[in-house]
C-alpha cells in the first residue's frame, strides 16, 4: 500500500507511511492534503517527463484497433505531426 490517510481525533488528517512505519504529515486540513497530493503529482509528472519518456514509435507499434478505429488513429497520427507553438 505504501501509505494511508486517517482522520485524527481533532478532525484533521494525517498520512501514515507503511514504508517507514510512522506518520509523515499531520494536522492537515482538507486543503493541506489536496496541496500535498498536487505537489506529489507534479513531482511524479516531472520525473516521468525527465527520465521515463518512451519513443513515439512505440505508440505506432503497440496500437491495436480495439478501442479506437484505424481511421481515428490515422487522424491522431496526422495531428501529432502538425507543429504546435509552445506556450
Amino acid at each position: 500500500m505504501g501509505a494511508f490517510i486517517a482522520r485524527q481525533p481533532n478532525g484533521l488528517y494525517c498520512r501514515f507511511s507503511t514504508v517507514v512505519d510512522c506518520p509523515t504529515d499531520w494536522n492537515m486540513t482538507e486543503d493541506d492534503y489536496i496541496e500535498l497530493c498536487k505537489k506529489r503529482a507534479e513531482e511524479e509528472a516531472r520525473d516521468i517527463l525527465r527520465d521515463y519518456l518512451k519513443p513515439f514509435e512505440l505508440v505506432k507499434e503497440y496500437f491495436r484497433p480495439t478501442n479506437m478505429k484505424r481511421t481515428e488513429f490515422d487522424k491522431f497520427l496526422r495531428e501529432t505531426e502538425e507543429k504546435k507553438e509552445e506556450a
